[in-house]
């Protein structure tokens, strides 16, 4: 059973851990959520040595090799201040599996005390900045995917749709089955990839069927998916991070790459 988070008051500065598909694929999702989070009043610190967490090389069975990488990571971001995190998936890596990755080990009480530093994206805004939105956008209609870590591991899933809530010009559309799997899961979409094409048909078909103008998720792994598979099928939508759709209808004009 979840434990309740206790939150802290919003900080002066932040570390932002982009994640690496962020950093490689779509880097002005990175830029957008520093973009938000200024606009809060909060120094975004973005260290550029940052790399992956670690999580394919732990899910694979390479605990040492995650171990290594793992380590490196907790040793740039020395300062005692969040770290504000583009993924539901990283962040489960980072809060859940760290502490055991590191139990019984010299860095076992660093682990545990990095752990508590990291929050997702969407629950940093709800809970630690408890942002009131105000939308300067068009009417449009979205649709949400939450990955399978945002709901069943760090339980952060509901706070887009807060967010979304707030946006008076957004209408939130529902997916059939949305808190089905997208397919993609890291390494299961190269380890089982017909099952995995057969999983992410049935979501973006749902997700279509939603009648939404606009994809959105807090995951860039569970979009990237998710908009390769539309691409392949010729389907016009494409989705994007929540953290460039809000800096799109929240920020000033030239505020946003």
């Amino acid at each position: 059973m979840q434990q309740t988070r206790i939150y802290p008051a919003k900080p002066q500065k932040i570390y932002l851990y982009a994640t690496c598909l962020v950093d490689m694929f779509d880097p002005d999702t990175g830029i957008d959520a520093i973009t938000v989070l200024e606009k809060q009043g909060i120094e975004v610190i973005f260290v550029e040595k940052q790399t992956c967490c670690g999580q394919p090389a732990y899910s694979s069975g390479y605990t040492e090799e995650s171990r290594d990488v793992a380590a490196h990571q907790m040793s740039l971001f020395p300062q005692p201040i969040p770290i504000v995190i583009l993924s539901g998936s990283c962040g489960g890596m980072m809060v859940h599996h760290y502490p055991k990755l590191f139990a019984n080990h010299p860095l076992e009480q660093q682990a545990t005390s990095f752990s508590q530093r990291v929050y997702e994206f969407t629950e940093f805004l709800t809970n630690v900045c408890r942002v009131k939105l105000e939308d300067s956008g068009e009417p449009t209609s979205v649709v949400i995917h939450t990955s399978c870590a945002a709901r069943r591991e760090m339980n952060v899933h509901r706070y887009s749709s807060h967010l979304l809530d707030q946006l008076i010009n957004v209408e939130i559309k529902q997916a059939a089955y949305e808190e089905e799997c997208c397919g993609f899961g890291g390494t299961f979409s190269v380890r089982h990839p017909n099952i995995s094409e057969a999983m992410v048909t049935d979501k973006t078909q749902n997700l279509i069927n939603s009648g939404a103008v606009e994809l959105i998720s807090a995951d860039w792994g569970c979009m990237l998916n998710i908009n390769g598979a539309l691409e392949y099928q010729g389907k016009p939508i494409k989705g994007q991070h929540i953290a460039r759709f809000l800096a799109k209808r929240t920020c000033l004009d030239g505020e946003v790459s």
